[in-house]
């Protein structure tokens, strides 16, 4: 058995001194611990940032990646004549006519069809909501991309309409003395109505409404003094309106302007355009004020949105392109100015995206104006349907829906 003698001896040669070190001049424990948790940290850092770097070169890449050519493949056929109009909504493909309108999905499958007639369609959109409606006529149908929601017949002849995501429809309807402004649900069940006269209110020139339904943006027009005067008014059709006289919630004056169009971004954002400023407005109750861009003499030639960002572009004429586009936030931030040359027939704002294009070729571009692909179609496209990939776009044709991926 073994024997220690002297313990204390034995144990003094492992006793630290004052500063914590071995007697045997080595680190102590206590120091190994630190220093290795010291390791520990630096290497973690240290994988950290290779990592985000490398995360942020691939996303850089990917942001500014540009393609340089376009591979296209051909799909289902479908038909639409040259009197029906196409556009898209949630990815889907959305055709009508005077004889009717119908939902296709990326395959060419006709997934449903209204039938109706009709002297002069016009559609409204929301979301994947699609309301179409006769110019002077009486009937409004409303759908989304499962099918049918129903059907508003409003007795009255049709102005203007718009619609929401949940299929609720304003529509401004031509009285005898006065214009009526109601609001129906998509079974065409009334949900409130106000009537409007050049006298007391003025004449609704444009009207949007939220996509929850539940605000209603009206534009007037009436006549001041020898001279025409503006009004942009806010309803509250939730819980906050039912207090209000009229479900009016707020309301902006503007003397000797024009205001032709006013629309809803998304439930917080709307904006209107007059004839020298473009105004924007925040709130999903009592919407405020939020900027106003001044236009000056400047020609609007056209103006679109998603709801994120809105562009207007205006005639340039200059060696910096043909048009100029202005993008900005739904707060009203100029995010954008950037120009181009193409003869466009739409602009697209999606996945950070600005896509421009025409019958003949299209202009794909990121929010930075940097230019991605720039190119020419096979046969005319009616409509550019953008995919949830960046680089992937279905083309609608007379004669089929075509797959074109960006390489």
């Amino acid at each position: 058995m073994a024997e220690v003698r002297d313990f204390a001896s034995y144990a003094g040669k492992f006793n630290r001194d004052d500063s914590g070190r071995s007697s045997q001049g080595g680190p102590s424990y206590k120091e190994k611990i630190r220093n290795h948790r010291l390791a520990v940290i630096f290497k973690t850092v240290g994988i950290t940032a290779a990592v985000v770097f490398l995360v942020l070169v691939i996303y850089v890449n990917w942001r500014d990646k540009e393609y340089a050519e376009a591979v296209i493949t051909q799909g289902e056929s479908i038909t639409n004549g040259q009197d029906s109009k196409v556009l898209s909504i949630g990815g889907y493909i959305v055709q009508y006519s005077k004889d009717g309108v119908s939902c296709i999905d990326a395959n060419g499958k006709v997934l449903w069809n209204q039938t109706y007639e009709m002297q002069t369609p016009i559609a409204r959109t929301c979301e994947q909501v699609v309301a179409v409606g006769d110019y002077n006529g009486h009937n409004i149908y409303v759908s989304n991309v499962g099918g049918s929601l129903g059907e508003v017949d409003t007795n009255l002849p049709i102005r203007d309409f718009c619609v929401s995501s949940q299929g609720v429809v304003a529509a401004v309807l031509d009285g005898t003395d006065v214009t009526w402004i109601y609001l129906y649900d998509a079974q065409g069940n009334t949900l409130a109505n106000f009537k409007t006269t050049m006298k007391d209110s003025g004449y609704p020139i444009s009207v949007s409404i939220s996509p929850n339904g539940e605000l209603l943006c009206v534009s007037y027009l009436y006549p001041e003094e020898g001279s025409l005067k503006s009004s942009v008014a806010f309803f509250n059709f939730g819980s906050v309106g039912q207090n209000s006289i009229d479900n009016y919630a707020s309301g902006y004056d503007y003397p000797q302007v024009v205001v032709p169009y006013v629309q809803f971004m998304n439930g917080n954002a709307c904006f209107a355009v007059s004839d020298d400023r473009i105004m924007f407005y925040q709130g999903s109750e009592k919407p405020v004020s939020q900027a106003e861009i001044f236009t000056g003499e400047e020609e609007i030639k056209s103006i679109y949105f998603s709801d994120t960002y809105m562009g207007v572009v205006f005639p340039n004429n200059t060696a910096d392109g043909a048009y100029r586009l202005q993008v900005y936030s739904d707060k009203g931030d100029n995010v954008l100015t950037t120009y181009f040359d193409i003869e466009y027939s739409d602009i697209i704002f999606n996945n950070k995206q600005i896509i421009i294009y025409n019958e003949d070729g299209c202009l794909v571009m990121d929010m930075n104006g940097h230019v991605k692909y720039e190119g020419g179609f096979d046969v005319p496209v009616r409509t550019m349907v953008p995919t949830s990939l960046r680089s992937k776009f279905l083309l609608v044709t007379t004669r089929n829906i075509q797959t074109m991926n960006l390489k």
